[in-house]
């Protein structure tokens, strides 16, 4: 009785697919929000799409997911600005 093969001998490494930052946290610019395959869901205010689809932050903001009509979208709030007179 021999050993039953279980791969072809290659081997990949996993894909780190999925949400990387949640609803509410803060981003900084260039921060990863979500990794993925196709348009799952679609930049809006604030962020970018990759050339691998992967949405990431181009300003300082609150991350904040909604849905329009049929699409997810993610977007970057601007963070508030307290105007503290001294």
């Amino acid at each position: 009785m021999g050993r039953k093969k279980q791969c072809n001998g290659r081997d990949s490494r996993p894909k780190t697919l999925g949400v990387k930052v949640s609803q509410g946290n803060i981003v900084k610019p260039g921060n990863i929000i979500i990794r993925q395959k196709g348009s799952k869901i679609y930049p809006g205010k604030g962020t970018n799409a990759g050339s691998d689809w992967t949405i990431y932050a181009m300003q300082q903001g609150i991350v904040n997911f909604t849905q329009s009509k049929k699409r997810k979208i993610v977007e970057v709030l601007p963070l508030p600005i307290n105007n503290i007179s001294q």
